[in-house]
C-alpha cells in the first residue's frame, strides 16, 4: 500500500496544468504535421516545381531564426501564456484562411506561402514562452519524466500525424487544413484554461544588451555552454538521416516503402525510450549519461553508415533515435533547471536559434561531403566526428562529466 501510494504522489497525473499543457502541444503538433504534409502537396500540386517547395522551409526558417531573440525577450517580460494564446491564434487563423482559399479556388503559390510564413512568425512567437513554461508546472525532480512524456507526444505527431494528413488528403486539402485547425482550436482552449502563474516581471526595453542577455549567460555558465554546443555540434556532424533517399536507392536497393520505414525508425526509436524515461527517474550520473547517448548516437551513425542490409540499417536508425532521446532530455532539463525562470526565455530562445541552424546546416554538411566521397563515407566521417567531439567536450566541461544530478547542485 505504501508503493502504491508513492507512486501515485510521483504521477504526472496528479500536475493537471502539466496534463493540459501536454495535451495542448500533442494537439498542435499533430496539427502542424498535418498541415505540413498537406502544404507541401498542394504547392507542388499547383507548380510541378522543385524550387517552390523549398521555399517553403525557406519560409519556415528565417522567422525561426531572425525572430528567436525578440521573442525570448517578450516571453521572460509578459505573460507567457498569452503569448503561447496569440501564436496558436495566429495558427489557426490561418488554417481557416487556407481552407477557405482552398474551397473557393483562391489558392496561389504566393498566397500559400505568405500564409506558410505567418504560421511560421507565430510559432517562433510561441516558442520561447511554451518551453519556458514546463519547468513551473512540476516539481524539479519530475522536469525530466515531463520532458520525456512532452517529446513522446511530439513523436507520436511526427509518426502519426503525416500518415493522418496524407490519407485525409485524399478528400481535399481543405479537409486537411480543417481537421489541422480543430486540433489547434483544442490546444487554444486547453492553453486558455491552463493554470500558469508567475510573478509580475519588472520592465526591460528591448535593447541590444537585454536581447543578447542569454547569449551572455549561456558564456557565462560553462555547464549551459557545455550542453548547448554539445547539442549544436552532435547535430550539425549527425545529419545522416538527409542522406536517406540516396541509402534507400543505391545502396540498400529498397523503394518507396523501405524509404518510409527508414525515415520512421529514428522516431520509433525516440518514442519507445520516451516512453521508458517518462516512468522513470534519471538519478545519478546524468553527466556520463549524457556524454554516452551522444556517443552512442555517434556509433549508431557510423553502424547505419556501413550497412547494406535493411534490416541493420532500421535497428540502427531506431537506437540513433533512441539514444538522441535520452540526451535530448538530459540537456533539456539541464539547461531548463540550470537556467533562472526570469531568463529562460532569453536562454530558450539561443537554444531554438542553435538547434534549428545545426539541423540546417547539418543537413547541408551531409549533402555537401557526400556530393564528395558518396554517401556511405559522409555519414561515417559524421558518426566518428561526433565521438571526437564527445571527446573532446568531456575534457573542457568536466564539470558537466561529473554532474551528478539534473538539479543544480550549486
Amino acid at each position: 500500500m505504501r508503493f502504491m501510494a508513492s507512486a501515485a504522489e510521483d504521477s504526472l497525473l496528479r500536475h493537471r496544468a502539466f496534463v493540459a499543457f501536454w495535451l495542448a502541444r500533442t494537439c498542435s503538433s499533430f496539427g502542424f504535421q498535418m498541415f505540413s504534409v498537406a502544404i507541401s502537396w498542394q504547392i507542388y500540386a499547383l507548380t510541378h516545381n522543385a524550387l517552390a517547395l523549398g521555399m517553403i522551409g525557406l519560409m519556415q526558417f528565417l522567422p525561426s531564426v531572425l525572430l528567436a531573440l525578440p521573442a525570448g525577450h517578450l516571453a521572460d517580460q509578459f505573460d507567457r501564456r498569452r503569448i503561447v494564446l496569440l501564436g496558436q491564434i495566429i495558427e489557426f487563423a490561418a488554417l481557416i484562411v487556407l481552407v477557405l482559399l482552398t474551397l473557393f479556388n483562391g489558392a496561389d503559390k504566393t498566397a500559400l506561402w505568405g500564409l506558410v510564413f505567418m504560421i511560421s512568425v507565430a510559432k517562433a512567437l510561441e516558442w520561447p514562452a511554451m518551453s519556458s513554461m514546463l519547468p513551473a508546472l512540476v516539481p524539479p525532480s519530475m522536469l525530466a519524466r515531463a520532458m520525456a512524456t512532452n517529446a513522446v507526444g511530439g513523436q507520436a505527431a511526427v509518426i502519426v500525424g503525416p500518415t493522418l494528413g496524407g490519407l485525409l488528403y485524399v478528400a481535399g486539402p481543405d479537409v486537411v487544413y480543417g481537421v489541422s485547425g480543430l486540433f489547434y482550436f483544442i490546444s487554444l482552449v486547453l492553453v486558455s484554461r491552463l493554470h500558469y502563474e508567475r510573478p509580475p516581471q519588472t520592465r526591460l526595453p528591448m535593447n541590444m544588451k537585454n536581447l543578447f542577455a542569454g547569449i551572455h549567460f549561456i558564456r557565462e555558465r560553462k555547464e549551459v555552454l557545455g550542453v548547448i554546443s554539445l547539442d549544436l555540434f552532435a547535430v550539425l556532424l549527425g545529419g545522416a538521416t538527409a542522406l536517406l533517399p540516396i541509402f534507400a536507392k543505391d545502396i540498400l536497393h529498397t523503394g518507396p516503402w523501405g524509404l518510409g520505414m527508414l525515415r520512421g525508425a529514428p522516431s520509433v526509436g525516440a518514442l519507445l525510450v520516451g516512453l521508458w524515461l517518462s516512468r522513470n527517474k534519471l538519478e545519478k550520473n546524468v553527466g556520463m549519461v549524457m556524454f554516452g547517448s551522444v556517443a552512442g548516437f555517434g556509433v549508431a551513425t557510423l553502424v547505419f553508415a556501413l550497412s547494406s542490409q535493411l534490416w541493420l540499417s532500421l535497428i540502427a536508425l531506431a537506437a540513433l533515435g533512441g539514444f538522441d532521446m535520452i540526451s535530448m532530455v538530459i540537456r533539456g532539463s539541464l539547461v531548463q533547471l540550470d537556467t533562472p525562470d526570469d531568463m529562460r526565455g532569453r536562454v530558450n530562445a539561443v537554444n531554438a536559434i542553435f538547434i534549428n541552424t545545426s539541423n540546417q546546416l547539418g543537413e547541408f554538411e551531409s549533402g555537401l561531403l557526400a556530393a564528395w566521397l558518396g554517401a556511405a563515407p559522409a555519414a561515417a566521417i559524421g558518426g566518428i566526428g561526433t565521438l571526437i567531439v564527445v571527446a573532446l567536450w568531456m575534457k573542457l566541461f568536466p564539470h558537466l562529466r561529473k554532474r551528478q544530478k539534473l538539479e543544480n547542485e550549486g
